[in-house]
């Protein structure tokens, strides 16, 4: 976890600089797309760096990079260099680095940082999870769907399934307390294990997306699944995450609209 924590405040130091060079662009013709590219790309060249010094046998799997294999067969990290690059394009704060690291396919320690907003929510397997290092996580105890508040992800275009996603929403509507959209899934999971919201749901999201997020819900007491009950969501990238209480309801109404 040291060296996770490491190297990810570290990579954040440039991206918090490049953060606050957006507004200048924003006015640009060109705008600042380009410009994030590179800082996503230059964020997840620092990590692999730093993890690689500390792990050198350990393989990695990237956003940028893709997958470079390790001579440790039994441990990766995954990682996730600025989810919600769209909030970075925009200047929203709402954007994190993510590492995960694997061992023999399950997530043993995981880590999602807003440098924005310096929090940095971190899980170990078996041994609970914090937010700042401090201050243990726990997910939300609302049993009422009428009372939750649930985030969610927005489907990009046709191809992912925008009729199915609203016919979700719909059988949601009306009977839960709101919904919202952060842009950063990352963010999202680890929104549920602080019990900032009751419940999440997306579909189409990769390894690197879920992964710490994934470990972070259920050390903090919360249930994480496959939408469709396939065994893994880091695997199929389609998750829902919730609190115990709330859990067998939103997947039960969320199944049946699909």
């Amino acid at each position: 976890m040291t060296v996770m924590i490491n190297a990810a405040r570290k990579a954040s130091r440039g991206l918090r600089r490049d953060f606050g060079e957006i507004e200048n662009l924003q006015v640009s013709r060109k705008g600042p797309g380009d410009f994030v590219t590179n800082a996503d790309k230059r964020t997840e060249k620092i990590l692999r760096e730093e993890l690689g010094k500390a792990r050198p046998a350990y393989g990695l799997l990237g956003e940028e990079g893709g997958l470079v294999k390790g001579s440790d067969p039994d441990h990766r990290w995954l990682v996730d260099p600025i989810d919600g690059t769209t909030n970075f394009i925009h200047g929203v704060p709402f954007i994190a680095i993510s590492i995960a690291l694997e061992r023999k396919g399950e997530i043993i320690a995981a880590l999602t940082y807003n440098p924005m907003m310096d929090e940095l929510f971190t899980a170990e397997r078996g041994r609970g999870a914090f937010l700042n290092e401090r201050r243990r996580l726990r997910v939300s105890a609302r049993r009422d769907l009428a009372d939750a508040l649930l985030g969610c992800g927005l489907p990009h275009d046709a191809a992912d399934d925008p009729d199915r996603f609203n016919r979700e929403l719909a059988a949601l509507q009306g009977r839960s307390g709101g919904f919202r959209r952060t842009g950063s899934a990352c963010l999202d999971l680890a929104f549920v294990a602080a019990g900032r919201f009751d419940g999440y749901w997306e579909r189409g999201l990769k390894p690197w997306d879920v992964a710490a997020g994934s470990l972070l819900v259920r050390e903090a007491g919360g249930r994480l699944l496959d939408l469709d009950g396939k065994p893994d969501p880091v695997v199929t990238g389609n998750v829902l995450a919730a609190n115990a209480e709330l859990f067998d309801e939103l997947s039960k109404r969320l199944r049946a609209a699909g």
